[in-house]
């Protein structure tokens, strides 16, 4: 039986270790005794913070932002718009395919 709600940051390393190995999200779950879906969505959510981080995009702090914070460089704005544009890019280029591949234009 899954657990229904789990600290999956504390799994991180054994998560890793075991996609390291080869291991699917599946084989992974069932070790851990998660739901494959829990494990496939982290995998998701880890691509994704590594490919911000590989753009130079630091993350963002949690809350809300203090009145007197200093505003984001402009070099952070223009890092993460062009992160954006090319990510957006990308899933224009899969959605025109996918519809020639269907037959509409």
């Amino acid at each position: 039986m899954s657990r229904k709600y789990t600290k999956i940051k504390e799994l991180e390393p054994q998560i890793l270790a075991m996609r390291a190995e080869g291991k699917t999200c599946r084989e992974i779950a069932k070790s851990l005794e998660l739901e494959k879906k829990q494990i496939v969505n982290w995998v998701t959510r880890h691509n994704h913070e590594q490919a911000r981080k590989e753009a130079g995009i630091l993350p963002k702090k949690k809350g809300r932002p203090r009145k007197n914070a200093e505003p984001t460089s402009s070099e952070e704005i223009v890092r993460e718009q062009t992160y954006e544009i090319k990510r957006l890019k990308m899933e224009n280029e899969l959605l025109r395919d996918f519809l020639q591949s269907v037959g509409r234009k």
